[in-house]
């Protein structure tokens, strides 16, 4: 990965995209202290991949200005409850909405470029698949986390500094947000 990374940067770089996230995985945030709330990352896929889809081909025509297909994926989140996924092809964006304490609606929104036409340009039988599956497991550990949280068994602990960074800074992000509205 470490060879794909540092390719893609020099390559994305040439062309005058921006590098801003050279590890793996997604950016460290929420900021709680300065109160950074959204973010924004560019992220090099695996080698022969340029999109985010089950065999890593591209599924439907570049986007926008894109000439090449190997830009990685763009990734921007904002905060409590937004997210989107780029990759050179499609984009792939997800709001969560509370409806209760223990339910939420989900709306996700595949973008293609404006100009493709659904059986000629693109098949969505090949377009949905990788964050149909995602999103899926996605909402089944958080159903499983939630059946956890409500059991009579349930003791809160510490948050885990490998896996739940982000999870530990939404919450002092959040509090935050609370304490600051406070008459």
């Amino acid at each position: 990965m470490a060879a794909a990374v540092s390719r893609s940067e020099a390559k994305w770089a040439a062309a005058g995209l921006a590098v801003s996230h050279k590890q793996a995985g997604m950016t460290t945030f929420p900021d709680a202290e300065r109160n950074i709330w959204y973010s924004a990352n560019r992220t090099a896929l695996v080698d022969g991949y340029v999109s985010e889809s089950m065999d890593g081909a591209q599924v439907a025509p570049l986007m926008g200005d894109y000439s090449d297909a190997d830009v990685g994926t763009l990734r921007m989140r904002t905060l409590p409850n937004f997210w989107s996924h780029s990759s050179c092809d499609h984009a792939v964006s997800t709001r969560l909405l509370p409806k209760g304490p223990q339910l939420t609606a989900v709306r996700v929104w595949w973008l293609v470029d404006e100009d493709a036409v659904e059986g000629r340009d693109y098949d969505l039988a090949k377009l949905m698949p990788f964050w149909r599956l995602t999103s899926e497991q996605d909402w089944e550990i958080c159903e499983r986390q939630q059946r956890g949280v409500n059991s009579s068994a349930y003791a809160p602990g510490p948050y885990s500094t490998y896996k739940e960074y982000n999870v530990d800074a939404f919450v002092r992000w959040y509090l935050k947000q609370l304490q600051s509205k406070e008459p």
